[in-house]
């Protein structure tokens, strides 16, 4: 039998990833999310999600004010290591991005991967900390509407979040599933 190599561009629904990942936590929530081009997005959400670089840069840049990270749920399943967050801008009561992680911790050195499960840190922070050679790619970007779950960590009624889906690589594997989501 011949075996079929799947390129990470193959089209995929992004709100089925989103149930996927939101899975790996054991949660059967459903995104109310649909899958958009990066030119559809509102002009700040897009300069926010429509690059290949790390959000922890570019939100404390745009901010400008130092970020914190707050993991709501946290699991684990041998060296895949997850967790649902919030990031705050330094000063801010309402988070500046929520979203998923999900990491690889085989493909990092222990130091770093300790790092990552005292959660701390920014994932981003750590890594260029630590100067980890890495490739963010931006995999598809979602609007989620205003009364789903993930968007209403935002504290703002009425209107729809806007995210993306991404993938780190870790000295050139990828490492890190990512959904980032920033506040309306």
């Amino acid at each position: 039998m011949e075996s079929v190599a799947l390129r990470r561009t193959a089209a995929i629904d992004p709100a089925k990833v989103v149930r996927l990942m939101l899975a790996f936590f054991g949660d059967s929530e459903v995104p109310r999310a649909v899958a958009l081009d990066p030119d559809a997005l509102p002009a700040r959400p897009r300069a926010l999600l429509a690059h290949n670089g790390h959000m922890t840069e570019v939100l404390t840049q745009h901010h400008g004010a130092s970020l914190s990270v707050r993991p709501y749920r946290i699991h684990r399943e041998g060296d895949l290591y997850g967790r649902r967050l919030d990031l705050f801008a330094s000063g801010d009561p309402q988070p500046v991005m929520t979203g998923v992680m999900i990491f690889n911790l085989a493909l990092v050195a222990a130091a770093v991967r300790d790092e990552i499960v005292a959660a701390q840190s920014p994932l981003g922070e750590i890594l260029i900390r630590h100067r980890i050679l890495r490739r963010v790619a931006a995999d598809a970007f979602l609007r989620f509407d205003a009364d789903d779950p993930l968007a209403q960590r935002f504290g703002i009624a009425d209107q729809p979040a806007y995210g993306r889906l991404a993938t780190i690589d870790c000295d050139q594997r990828p490492a890190v599933d990512l959904l980032e989501i920033v506040r309306p």
